[in-house]
């Protein structure tokens, strides 16, 4: 293995988990909405976004969130609402595989995402990812999320590891050049078959092509 690396920083939605969009757009149709209701609601609607960056720096509560964006979409059932639209969500295997790869080859693991909400539903646990890091730096916990420069500085600070020696992959490319400006070299997150060719060949592991199931 390259000596370069020592240290992988791993988002969650989009790296470490597949089929986000299928799940909410199947989800959507199931309760007789449009489709992008879900991301129309969360992305688009002015208190949609409102509720949903208070929700990732710990600002709102998970059940908050899950009654207040219930509304706003027209459903009477607001209970669980963000388990309920994140069911069918799957982990992404063939990263988690690299991940553990990589650290049981001695790099050191940091798990850095924007959370939404833990309780009652905890999509990291979902996903069984949360044995996969040395380090977790989880937006509702830490009341900062990406890109704010701090949250990564923290991280880094978790890890022990010099930026210039830490790897980090995100698939939202906002969240990218606060990581470089800080020396931590970048990858965005494309399909999981690139995502863990990239990250194999970069920290010199071999077998990533091999173990790909898609």
């Amino acid at each position: 293995m390259p000596h370069r690396y020592r240290a992988l920083l791993l988002d969650f939605a989009g790296v470490l988990t597949v089929g986000i969009r299928a799940a909410h757009e199947s989800w959507c149709v199931a309760q007789g909405l449009a489709p992008d209701a879900w991301e129309a609601t969360l992305g688009r609607h002015p208190d949609g976004r409102r509720y949903y960056r208070a929700l990732e720096i710990g600002a709102m509560t998970q059940r908050e969130w899950n009654r207040r964006t219930a509304a706003l979409m027209g459903l009477a059932d607001h209970d669980n609402l963000m388990g309920r639209a994140w069911s069918a969500v799957r982990p992404a295997e063939d990263v988690i595989g690299l991940a553990r790869d990589a650290r049981a080859a001695g790099l050191r693991i940091a798990l850095l995402s924007n959370s939404f909400g833990l309780d009652p539903y905890d999509p990291y646990a979902h996903c069984g990812v949360w044995d996969l890091a040395d380090v977790h730096v989880i937006s509702e916990r830490e009341r900062m999320a990406k890109p704010d420069p701090a949250i990564y500085r923290l991280a880094l600070d978790r890890l022990g590891v010099p930026a210039h020696e830490c790897l980090f992959v995100d698939d939202n490319p906002v969240n990218l050049p606060p990581a470089r400006a800080l020396g931590i070299t970048t990858v965005h997150a494309t399909t999981q078959r690139e995502t863990v060719a990239r990250l194999s060949t970069a920290l010199g592991l071999t077998g990533g092509g091999d173990r790909m199931s898609l």
